[in-house]
């Protein structure tokens, strides 16, 4: 029996059940739906490659199967909060695969005759050893930057765009060499060596607000990494799998970078994240503060209030406080609504998951074009560890780095609550104008004791 029979219906359903998986992440009611699809799929493609006649031996598969279920189990389990990183880390270990399978494919051509490498084989091997290897580097530094275990602000040195633009020069000029003379493998470490050198230089100089975006554009990297990958093993499921990765990663930093106002250029060599103090600074400047007690009198006498979601919510794990909260104030006859900003958290999509994980009902969420109209009729803005989306300086302040970044107008509301530790700047490292509004009262503590005291004072 010819196994490609067999095979290639299979990676076949596996390509469109990876299509419906992305379709149906689209929206909240279907996204458990299109999660069951995507390991429907990936468990297609796996056992589908199992069956390919190439493999005579599956003792190192069933090693690697462990070893990824003992390394991933535990990565699956950490909470919401620590997603982010572990997203970036996945690409990592993407990104690491690529490379990996690129470096044994070239010394495989340079060991034996019976493994022949085009000129075609070779340029898309380079493309996957380039891009695989600098995912890895990259997103090991950005998972670094999302734990702080590195600086989160920008690190920058003169000339920084030209040193790093010269490594990718050198990369690719030395890949051009290797597919003019493939027996040339000095140049396959040197190419390596590039690839993760640029990777840590490419991610350094970017400040933490811009990790929603840097993390989509990696993912668009493991993505293409995977295409190439695909020519090179002349496999058509990664080829097609690899294009759907990289697209979607790549439509969804376009997506970020209009929800901020940026270029790719902007994010990737602006350096944004340098902390920003006017001169008239913090300490000259005075803000009104009010108790739970307080927060929860008016709240209860309003007729709307719009709930602006941030980090500091994650970090509080404060999403099902906010869900009592809901109920306690929906019971009361009060309008409650959510404004989801698009780079919210430090991933796309951080904030949908964490409301979604509370259970909040899907029609309250609702995106920043559509609420802002809204705000000037809003009781009551509640911003919950929510900083640089919030801030009325990307309207009008031409020497701030967010400046022309769409914002949710929250200042623009009746009343302003904001939840916060301290009056620290958020992660992008900028002064936010919206805490010293006349019509703001901040609610310093943590959002998760915050949100308990001020939903026991409206039962009370």
């Amino acid at each position: 029996m010819n196994m490609d029979t067999v095979i290639q219906p299979i990676y076949l359903v596996s390509a469109l059940l990876f299509i419906l998986s992305l379709m149906w992440m689209n929206h909240p009611s279907t996204a458990r739906r299109g999660i069951v699809s995507g390991v429907a799929a990936m468990v297609a493609a796996i056992g589908g490659t199992l069956l390919l006649p190439e493999i005579h031996s599956y003792n190192w598969i069933i090693v690697a199967i462990v070893a990824g279920t003992v390394l991933g189990v535990p990565l699956a389990m950490v909470p919401l909060t620590a997603v982010p990183q572990r997203t970036a880390l996945s690409h990592a270990f993407g990104g690491l695969a690529a490379g990996l399978v690129g470096a044994s494919e070239y010394y495989l051509f340079l060991v034996t005759d019976k493994h022949p490498l085009s000129g075609f084989a070779t340029g898309a091997l380079v493309a996957e050893v380039i891009l695989g290897f600098l995912t890895f580097t990259g997103s090991l530094m950005a998972a670094g930057k999302l734990m702080e275990i590195i600086p989160t602000r920008p690190i920058l040195y003169k000339g920084q765009n030209a040193v790093n633009l010269s490594l990718l020069a050198v990369a690719i000029l030395a890949g051009v060499w290797l597919v003019c003379s493939p027996l040339q493998w000095w140049l396959f470490p040197l190419i390596i060596v590039l690839a993760l050198t640029f990777g840590v230089m490419l991610i350094i100089p970017i400040g933490g607000a811009d990790m929603p975006t840097v993390i989509a554009l990696l993912n668009a990297y493991a993505g293409l990494s995977a295409v190439a990958m695909g020519f090179v093993l002349n496999n058509k499921l990664l080829i097609a799998a690899g294009a759907l990765d990289g697209s979607s990663g790549l439509i969804l930093s376009i997506i970020m970078c209009r929800a901020m106002n940026r270029s790719f250029t902007n994010v990737l060599f602006g350096g944004f994240g340098q902390i920003q103090v006017s001169a008239g600074g913090a300490e000259q400047r005075s803000v009104k503060s009010a108790t739970a007690e307080d927060a929860a009198q008016i709240m209860d006498a309003a007729r709307t209030v719009v709930v602006v979601p941030g980090y500091g919510m994650a970090v509080a794990q404060a999403q099902h406080r906010v869900r009592e909260l809901y109920d306690a104030l929906t019971k009361s006859g009060v309008e409650v609504k959510f404004a989801v900003h698009p780079v919210a958290g430090r991933m796309p999509g951080h904030m949908n998951v964490l409301l979604a994980e509370a259970e909040i009902p899907y029609d309250r969420l609702i995106e920043m074009e559509e609420i802002n109209p809204e705000m000037p009729e809003a009781d009551v803005a509640l911003v919950i560890g929510a900083n640089d989306v919030v801030n009325p300086a990307a309207r009008h302040d031409k020497g701030s780095p967010i400046f022309g970044m769409p914002i949710i107008d929250a200042d623009k509301a009746k009343t302003v609550f904001v939840i916060k530790r301290s009056m620290n700047p958020g992660f992008a490292g900028i002064e936010n104008e919206l805490f010293y509004g006349d019509n703001t009262l901040m609610l310093f503590g943590d959002a998760k004791a915050m949100l308990t005291s001020i939903v026991q004072a409206l039962k009370e």
